[in-house]
């Protein structure tokens, strides 16, 4: 067995999120491993790793982000081909979790997708995960292996800090939020609300009452995810309706899925919000960047995450308030 202090790092990539995995070995002065991810004819995963990992200290970049069947696949194939090259350690760095809405049974006979997945990560290989703002932190708990989870609180209150904005609340869109939305404004240090909602489906969503006091304020929504933009818009529509003078909306996963960009261009052009940030844990693609759309950057927090790992250092300070 190598010393840790001596495995040389690696990072490599498959196809979800390419940009932000230079932009991570840019900062660690790294260069991204040589590895062929492609198709078969017949569209099966082909891997090949291109270099020697024998012994190696070895992180994969992967987003499971939509089409989120293709992109787990082909993680779990690169761990897999990672394994049999002999690699010393496997770190799957997945800055979007995928499947972790599905986290618990609600329902008599649902799947627990989010273990299932955890499951999938440790069989093929996985020595250890790094990922951002999971669906719910109890997923950690699905593993068997170390699960660090970062935090992307500290670059989305940043940027609100400097806009320097007047008479701020921070708002959480739903009762299950409410601690990341207590963090944000324990930041920023600004007072919270906290959207009550219904949830009949996960595309439909009724607001029952806002907790808090909004009124004549500017509200910052903060949530985990965007995916059809339903929740935002509702709680937009709730929180000016109980007098909040305007929303501005900030989530760390811009899935962006179905009718999202048409729902967020109509809301923009309405007046409903103001400003829609969100992080690169998913690439937001060209065509649903609309004008009030800002994307944050990731790679820094997750370089130096990495870095610790690879050095066996703490990586608790990226957790504290006076941190990254």
């Amino acid at each position: 067995m190598i010393p840790d202090e001596k495995r040389v790092l690696k990072i490599f990539a498959g196809n979800s999120n390419k940009d932000l995995a230079e932009e991570i070995c840019k900062y660690l002065d790294v260069p991204l491993g040589q590895a062929d991810v492609s198709r078969f004819p017949d569209g099966e995963i082909k891997v090949k790793i291109k270099e020697s990992v024998r012994g190696e200290d070895v992180f994969i970049i992967q987003s499971t982000c939509p089409p989120t069947n293709e992109y787990l696949m082909e993680l779990l194939i690169i761990i897999d081909a990672l394994k049999r090259a002999s690699a010393g350690r496997i770190t799957a760095v997945i800055p979007y979790y995928g499947y972790a809405r599905q986290e618990r049974k609600t329902q008599p006979r649902e799947p627990i997708t989010a273990k299932l997945v955890a499951n999938l990560l440790v069989s093929a290989g996985a020595n250890r995960v790094l990922t951002m703002d999971l669906h719910a932190g109890q997923i950690q708990g699905f593993f068997d292996i170390p699960v660090d989870q970062l935090e992307a609180v500290s670059i989305l209150s940043n940027y609100f800090k400097e806009k320097d904005l007047d008479k701020i609340v921070v708002v959480s869109p739903d009762v299950g939020g409410t601690a990341r939305a207590r963090e944000f404004s324990g930041r920023i240090k600004k007072p919270i609300a906290i959207i009550d909602k219904y949830r009949s489906s996960f595309d439909d969503v009724e607001i029952m009452h806002i907790v808090g006091k909004v009124k004549g304020k500017t509200a910052i929504i903060v949530d985990d995810i965007i995916d059809t933009a339903g929740s935002i818009i509702k709680g937009s529509q709730a929180l000016l309706n109980a007098g909040v003078k305007e929303v501005y909306i900030c989530a760390t996963h811009p899935v962006f899925a179905g009718p999202a960009k048409e729902r967020i261009e109509k809301s923009f052009h309405d007046g409903l919000f103001k400003e829609v940030v969100v992080t690169n844990t998913i690439p937001v693609n060209e065509d649903k960047i609309l004008p009030g759309i800002k994307v944050l950057s990731v790679a820094e927090i997750f370089a130096e995450a990495i870095n610790r790992i690879h050095n066996n250092l703490s990586i608790s300070s990226l957790f504290k308030r006076n941190g990254i």
